[in-house]
């Protein structure tokens, strides 16, 4: 088990992209190419020695449309078996995307993605574990796509890892359904934070053989829990950086002593 220390929620600075991604799974958009990654993922319980055996680590972004995320999963073996939309997604290898918005711990968004790029898509009342209830007529209209760096489902040779896309529409979070934002805007203004956290789920295979499970989290949560929404990370929305924000600090500095 995790000591506070060890599980002290991470942070990302999610800055505004000047134009739509474009969601092919291959993070070979050049939105992406100037965004910082996100810390690699560690165990979901924060235990330094129970530090994954493959590197995750992400980007995110926004615009006037959506919430985009970009993860690269390392590897060897990339499989999938599940393509049934809201089947029981981890059961697979898997990517999984909460967002808590308003961060009370309640009325939280689930999405996961398998390699196949079959998708899990789930509100929730509040955790499972104080009697939560999900709500499966939640459909949001989002884009994903993976790309493989290897051959899927081949068991014979090595794989780089995979990567996966997912484009969350603000208009997803409006819902009826549940009051997910609590009269926060979306899209979101400049400075806002919500409660947020990125998931792994990794069945590790020899062959065909599944050999384990092994649950990783970009911030981790304490316990083997992915429905802890009061120890989710925060994601902080930052506009277009400047001409000059955009520069490193040493790069303008030996500049400016030229002119």
């Amino acid at each position: 088990m995790s000591t506070e220390k060890e599980r002290v929620p991470r942070r990302y600075l999610c800055r505004r992209v000047n134009r739509p991604i474009a969601i092919d799974g291959s993070l070979s958009d050049p939105g992406w190419s100037d965004l910082a990654w996100t810390e690699n993922f560690v165990d979901i319980t924060g235990a330094p020695e129970l530090r994954p055996r493959f590197r995750t680590r992400l980007k995110m972004t926004w615009d006037d449309d959506f919430l985009y995320v970009g993860a690269e999963l390392e590897e060897p073996h990339v499989w999938g078996t599940i393509t049934e939309k809201n089947a029981v997604m981890f059961e697979d290898n898997d990517f999984e995307v909460f967002i808590d918005p308003d961060g009370d711990g309640l009325d939280y968004a689930e999405i996961e993605v398998n390699p196949l790029n079959t998708i899990f898509d789930l509100l929730l009342s509040r955790p499972w574990a104080d009697s939560g209830r999900g709500f499966a007529e939640w459909n949001p209209d989002f884009v994903s796509a993976v790309s493989v760096d290897g051959t899927l489902n081949d068991p014979d040779d090595v794989d780089q890892g995979w990567t996966v896309e997912v484009a969350l529409p603000w208009a997803a979070l409006a819902t009826d359904i549940r009051d997910v934002m609590n009269g926060q805007s979306l899209p979101p203004n400049v400075g806002d934070r919500w409660r947020l956290n990125l998931y792994r789920w990794e069945r590790p295979r020899v062959g065909t053989d599944v050999t384990g499970e092994e649950p990783s989290a970009w911030s981790p949560v304490g316990d083997n829990d992915f429905h802890r929404p009061d120890r989710f990370g925060w994601l902080t929305f930052v506009g277009v950086p400047t001409a000059v924000e955009a520069e490193p600090w040493a790069r303008v500095k030996s500049e400016a002593t030229a002119w």
